[in-house]
Parts: C-alpha cells; sequence; structure tokens
C-alpha cells in the first residue's frame, strides 16, 4: 500500500513538503525521526515571551534548558543545568553551581566558540528584571508569566559569583522560586549570541532565531507548515536517539486523527475525547493519558455592568451543569472543578462542592437586579486543550444553560485568546472560556498568575479582579516552608474565591497523547509534554 507521506523527516533536506511512497524510503525516514502533529502557530520561539502555547508547551523542553527541573515522580525541583544548589537561612538568597561542558547549539546563524557559564545565566534573567538591559524592551519586552508573578519584584539581583556559580538575591523569602526557575519559561541564552546581536543592531532575532542548549535546535521554520528541529550532537546529557523531529502545524487537508491513521504523522498531541476509542482499538497505536495539573475555567469580566454583581456571579455558577459537561465534551475522562486547584494537588480543598441548582440562580439574578436578564459575549478559543477537549461544545452547554436564567450568550470564536488585547482594551469582553496547565506542582502557579492583583496589569487575570487580602494569603503561603502554615492558607485563599467567583471553575481534564506502537522513549507529566530527547523508534 503506497503512503503518501507529507512531512518528509529522512537525510534530504528539502525546504518544502515533499511526497515518498517507497516503503524502504519510509523505513528509513522512520529510523531518523517523526512527525508531530499538534496545534497552533508559534510567533516567537522564546517562551520567556509567551503566556502558553505550542512554544511554551513543547518547543521550550526541546530547544532550551532551564537551571532545574521537575522530577517526573515527585514534581519537585530537582537538577538540569545547575548541579547543586544552597538557599540561605534568610531564604533570600539561592546560589547555583552550574554544569561544566554544556554546550550551546551550533546553527545556521550563529557558532559558539564557548562553552555555558554564569554570564549566560545572569544574561537570561537581568533581561527579565532590568529595564536598562539592552534586551528589555526588544520584541515588545512583554514577559508575561514573570510579569504575573512580579519577578522583577522578586529578584533584586542576579550575579555571577565565579564561571559557574549564580546567585540570586530576593526581595523577600518566596518558597516556590526553586518551582519557578524549573518551568519551561526559565531558560538559558546565549549571552555570546545575545551581545553578537547587539553588535549587528539585530537583537530581536534572539527571539526568532534560537540559541539553546537543549536536545534539538532549530533547522527550519515555515510558517502554517512545518518546523524542523534537528538533533543536538553535543548535549550535555548525551544526543537524542531521533535524528530530527518535525512539528507538522498546518491546517490544511484531512483532520489529524486522519494524519495519524495514515501515517502522515506519529504522535498526536491532546486528541478529543471523541476520537479516543478509535485510538484505542487500533493496535498500531498507542494512547497514553495522565491525570493532569489544570483547569478549564470561565472568568468574568467584573467590570461588566451585570457581571459586577456577586449575586449575578453565583447565579452563573449555580446556573452551569457540570456533570451534563463532563458527560458531553470529557466523555468521562474528566473531573467536575470545585475550586482552580485540581484533586492531585497538595493544597486542594476536599470539603469544596459544585454546585448545580438553576432554581437557586434564578433567585439570585433577581437578587442581583437583573429579573429580566442580560446579554454578554462569550469569547472561545477554537483549538482544543487538555484541559478543554472541545471549547466549542462547551460554549453552547453554558449558553444553553445561561439561556435559562435569561442571560443571552453570543459565543464569539478565536482560534486563540490573546490575552494582551484583553488587557489593552479591559472593557471590550465580557466572559472568556479559557484554562490553564501548571507548569510546576505549587499551587502558587494555579492562583498567582491568574488571579492576583499584579496578573491583573499583566493582562493574565482576564477578570479584572483585584483582591488584597486574597495576595496577602498567596504571599503568606510562599514566606514559609511549614506545609500545615502554607495549606491553610491556600484554603484561606480558595475560600476567597469561592465567596468572591471572579471566575468559574468548570473541570480538569486528562491529557492524552497517541502514537504510532514502535515509538519509545515517551514521558507525560501533569503539566503536558516533556522532552523528546529519549525518544527512539523500534522495529514494526
Amino acid at each position: 500500500m503506497r503512503v503518501i507521506i507529507r512531512l518528509v523527516m529522512a537525510s534530504v533536506f528539502l525546504l518544502t513538503l515533499n511526497a515518498c511512497e517507497d516503503p524502504e524510503d519510509r523505513t528509513l525516514i522512520n529510523n531518523r525521526g517523526f512527525v508531530y502533529c499538534g496545534q497552533g502557530q508559534p510567533n516567537t520561539f522564546n517562551p520567556q515571551l509567551t503566556d502558553g502555547g505550542l512554544t511554551a508547551e513543547v518547543l521550550s523542553n526541546q530547544l532550551f534548558d532551564r537551571l532545574l527541573q521537575l522530577d517526573p515522580d515527585s514534581h519537585k525541583p530537582v537538577s538540569m543545568l545547575a548541579k547543586a544548589w544552597t538557599v540561605s537561612e534568610d531564604g533570600k538568597r539561592y546560589v547555583f553551581k552550574l554544569r561544566q561542558n554544556v554546550h550551546f547549539h551550533t546553527t545556521a546563524w550563529f557558532s559558539p566558540t564557548r562553552e555555558m557559564t554564569s554570564e549566560d545565566v545572569v544574561f537570561s534573567f537581568r533581561r527579565l528584571i532590568d529595564p536598562e538591559n539592552a534586551y528589555s524592551g526588544i520584541s515588545g519586552g512583554q514577559y508575561p508569566w514573570f510579569n504575573s508573578l512580579d519577578f522583577s519584584g522578586l529578584v533584586e539581583s542576579v550575579d555571577a559569583v565565579d564561571k559557574y556559580t549564580v546567585a540570586f538575591t530576593l526581595s523577600r523569602p518566596d518558597v516556590s522560586f526553586l518551582a519557578t526557575l524549573s518551568t519551561p519559561y526559565a531558560v538559558i541564552h546565549s549571552a555570546e549570541y545575545a551581545t553578537l546581536l547587539v553588535k549587528n543592531n539585530q537583537q530581536d532575532r534572539i527571539d526568532h532565531y534560537p540559541v539553546g542548549t537543549g536536545p534539538f535546535y532549530l533547522e527550519q521554520y515555515k510558517p502554517n507548515e512545518l518546523i524542523r528541529l534537528k538533533r543536538h550532537w553535543d548535549y550535555w546529557n548525551g544526543a537524542a536517539p531521533m535524528e530530527q523531529v518535525v512539528f507538522d502545524i498546518s491546517s490544511r487537508g484531512t483532520g489529524r486523527l486522519a494524519k495519524l491513521i495514515t501515517h502522515e504523522c506519529d504522535v498526536l498531541s491532546a486528541p478529543i475525547a471523541s476520537q479516543l476509542s478509535v485510538i484505542e482499538g487500533d493496535k498500531k497505536f498507542v494512547l497514553s493519558s495522565q491525570t493532569g495539573m489544570n483547569v478549564a475555567f470561565l472568568a468574568l469580566n467584573t467590570r461588566h455592568p451585570a457581571l459586577s454583581e456577586l449575586e449575578v456571579r453565583q447565579a452563573i455558577n449555580y446556573a452551569i451543569n457540570r456533570s451534563a459537561l463532563l458527560k458531553s465534551v470529557y466523555y468521562g475522562t474528566g473531573n467536575a472543578a470545585t475550586g482552580m486547584l485540581p484533586p492531585m494537588s497538595w493544597a486542594y480543598d476536599t470539603t469544596a462542592k459544585t454546585p448545580y441548582d438553576p432554581q437557586l440562580a434564578m433567585a439570585l439574578m433577581a437578587k442581583g437586579g437583573y429579573r429580566n436578564g442580560f446579554e454578554v459575549n462569550l469569547l472561545v478559543p477554537t483549538l482544543a486543550k487538555p484541559y478543554n477537549p472541545s471549547p466549542r461544545k462547551t460554549a453552547e452547554l453554558i449558553q444553553a444553560d445561561l439561556k435559562e436564567i435569561g442571560v443571552k450568550v453570543n459565543i464569539v470564536s478565536q482560534e486563540e485568546i490573546n490575552r494582551q488585547s484583553l488587557r489593552d482594551d479591559p472593557a471590550g469582553h465580557d466572559m472568556v472560556l479559557t484554562g490553564w496547565i501548571a507548569d510546576n506542582g505549587d499551587p502558587d502557579n494555579f492562583l498567582r498568575p491568574l488571579l492576583s492583583c499584579n496578573a491583573k496589569f499583566t493582562g493574565w487575570n482576564m477578570s479584572n479582579w483585584c483582591n488584597r487580602y486574597f495576595d496577602r494569603f498567596l504571599d503568606a503561603a510562599i514566606s514559609t516552608s511549614d506545609i500545615a502554615e502554607r495549606k491553610t492558607d491556600y484554603f484561606k485563599a480558595q475560600q476567597i474565591l469561592r465567596d468572591r467567583l471572579p471566575v468559574i471553575p468548570l473541570a480538569h481534564g486528562v491529557y492524552f497523547q497517541a502514537r504510532q506502537a514502535d515509538l519509545k522513549g515517551f514521558s507525560l507529566t501533569p503539566y503536558g509534554d516533556n522532552s523528546f530527547a529519549n525518544v527512539s523508534r523500534g522495529g514494526r
């Protein structure tokens, strides 16, 4: 049977997609790489500039390394580029000892002359905190994830103690700091490359022509078609078995499941729930799953006249039938959300309940002054995510539920929700169907980036909500290492969310990945995709 291959992964380095019809050629391709079908288009290859998407969730782990990474079992920070570290008694100074013989990528646009040193770590983080840095304002100068954490207010300085030692000085204790450095946003760039670009007045190229230390480097990018990564032979942790990885980011032709079935794709990221039975029933494929550290939620713009009323927000919460949502959208694979934190979080509040009471919702609408209802626009992304496998269907169910209490919902579809535009026009949206995939296991990662007052100013707090008592509990929770004290503070913060309801938690999804059965070495974590450094292909 002749198989049409749209993404060529052989040793033939072509600039366009080609067809491969010779079974022997396909075998050669299989031995040297694989095709990954994901979703979304990157507008940068620097995860520091993003608020999620393909760059942060998948590409970052292939192109870059971080000082620390999360242990796949304990989910605690462990060594990566930093081989050891110490923390001062007052919790405000972190000193990291770096690995030696770590090499940056050699690419068509840059050839390094030295290994990674503390100079590279200092550059990578000073860009984020120093407004006088030559790269501070490059590519828009916005670092959404870091800004939502007030990273520049937390980190007073980053200094090279010696060639392989770096010290971070904090303005206040923060026990979540090591977890922050473990996320795919906290990547290490080449200071040597950055210096060269300054000399050539080409600073913006650092964000579009990346140079990292990861297991793969960028060789080719064709917008709306493909991203090709090649093996980094000098990778500090050993060269990857695969010669290359090609990301199919095209939207033409057949759907993603059809591409998996016809072998146009080797890996299918986040198949939708209705496709799972098809994949499970075919022995040519392996379907992997991982309980996700994620949440789907409805953000209510508290600047909207009706949504500014607490009783109205409460009514919306009571009106949504989460059981029907789980059945129709998640096909029984998810969990109803009682709060923002998922059940696997150590700060999950087991006493919280999932409300559904349409009659009470009607009474609350009347109490809030909207007995006759009102009209809102609901922004809905078109791309499926692990926390929401079918956003459009979710929106339609919410639309039907809210109609019963007099709220007319107009669904406005966008490929992805642009947090930047929402920040620049805070009154330009009413409700947003969105979600979050945690970057680490600390509860702070679910609450501060999305709901703190600082996040309101950076655009991540799409509810335009600010509660100083909520922020105080978050700050108290990261100022101590006592888990019991931290849990108490997080419980109090979550109670404020249940009382004030700037967001309506909906569900926690399961992360799925489908692949050809002969691909080995994939690992799924609760935070999404991991590195492809250990992926190999066995015999069929």
